[in-house]
């Protein structure tokens, strides 16, 4: 026999609450109490019942989780807590300040990068700068926006309802012009399968796009003679930087992965690169990223901090630091993504789908050009 306990404020009413409840579940028994009210039903078969119920029950400000008691299970309603209002910008026109940032720190990096390798005196000019840039940009935040558009479609399919993404511009010239984006949840994520689909939906999204650049970065990408490139490098003009395997396969569809000639990266060939840095990181088992999502689902909470902290050591030996000191700081001051029912198990295929995304992570790796023959 399970427990389906029940707790709630003044409204809505009793009634109403018993109503919701035995239109979903075969109730044998309740218990109704001024603060609480307890249905047990003997139903097996409860993740998709309790799907629907989380949600009707949310479109009347209430809360549910589903918890296990020993044999029993139990169905945990409260009120939404109270969310605090902005005092300073709209939900509306804050991503569309920080996607305008972002478009602008795009551009100026595209205009720089171009610049800069048509002063370059042993390649042709690329092309205008401002033509370029506005390619560049359309590339590396294409791959973003596909990204964010895939978890946008995921939780719509579930009936979640999300925000608009939140693009977060970076430092261009010096750094990178853009430190990804993200979605906020307006909904609850009811059950594992349906935080996971939402978390791999977006990483596999953006990947076709960044294949798709990466492709025509490798071809309009020009190249020099190795040795020239070695002495460039020795005099700080120009710096190595770690390849990923998809890259390699694209740069050997137009045989410029020989020893023989160095690759100078095009400003397409950066956002691509870019695309599959944001991509493996997203992928990473840690945290609140979209791999830290799938793990956590996968392995549960315990084995989720640990595959946490591996995931900072890879950061480390990757030579990212600070982002491996990020995640750690942000891991310690807030919870991991915790759905409403983490008690039914993730289902076979998405098991499979999970395999898939770490075979991904490793093709999306920047890994140091020493492991390469």
């Amino acid at each position: 026999m399970f427990l389906l306990y029940t707790i709630f404020m003044i409204e809505p009413t009793q009634e109403y609450i018993t109503k919701v409840v035995e239109n979903h579940f075969d109730v044998s028994d309740r218990e109704i109490g001024l603060v609480k009210m307890q249905f047990y039903f003997e139903d097996q078969d409860f993740k998709e019942k309790f799907v629907r119920l989380t949600q009707e029950l949310e479109t009347n400000n209430l809360l549910c989780t589903l918890e296990k008691e020993g044999y029993r299970h139990m169905v945990v309603v409260s009120k939404m807590p109270k969310q605090k209002k902005r005092r300073w910008l709209s939900k509306s026109w804050t991503p569309r300040i920080m996607f305008a940032a972002t478009v602008a720190m795009v551009l100026i990096d595209g205009f720089y990068r171009t610049a800069m390798l048509n002063t370059f005196p042993l390649i042709q000019p690329i092309g205008d700068p401002l033509g370029v840039a506005v390619v560049y940009a359309w590339a590396l935040l294409g791959i973003l926006g596909v990204h964010e558009a895939g978890h946008l479609f995921a939780a719509k399919w579930h009936k979640i309802k999300t925000t608009w993404p939140y693009f977060i511009p970076g430092i261009p010239i010096v750094g990178i012009p853009t430190f990804g984006a993200f979605i906020q949840s307006r909904s609850l994520t009811v059950n594992r399968d349906i935080l996971f689909d939402i978390a791999v939906a977006g990483p596999i999204a953006g990947l076709v796009v960044a294949i798709i650049v990466v492709i025509f970065g490798a071809w309009t990408s020009p190249v020099i003679d190795s040795q020239i490139a070695e002495d460039l490098m020795m005099g700080s003009t120009l710096f190595p930087m770690n390849e990923n395997l998809i890259m390699k396969g694209a740069l050997a569809l137009f045989d410029k992965d020989g020893e023989e000639v160095e690759v100078i990266m095009s400003p397409i060939m950066f956002a691509a690169w870019l695309g599959f840095l944001i991509t493996f990181l997203n992928l990473l088992p840690a945290w609140q990223l979209d791999g830290g999502h799938m793990s956590r689902v996968i392995l549960g909470q315990k084995w989720h901090k640990y595959a946490t902290y591996g995931s900072l050591g890879v950061l480390v030996l990757l030579n990212y630091w600070m982002m491996a000191i990020f995640i750690l700081i942000l891991s310690s001051r807030s919870k991991d993504a915790r759905p409403l029912d983490d008690i039914s198990p993730l289902s076979k295929n998405r098991k499979i789908v999970y395999i898939g995304v770490i075979v991904l992570a490793v093709l999306c790796a920047p890994l140091p050009a020493s492991i390469f023959p």
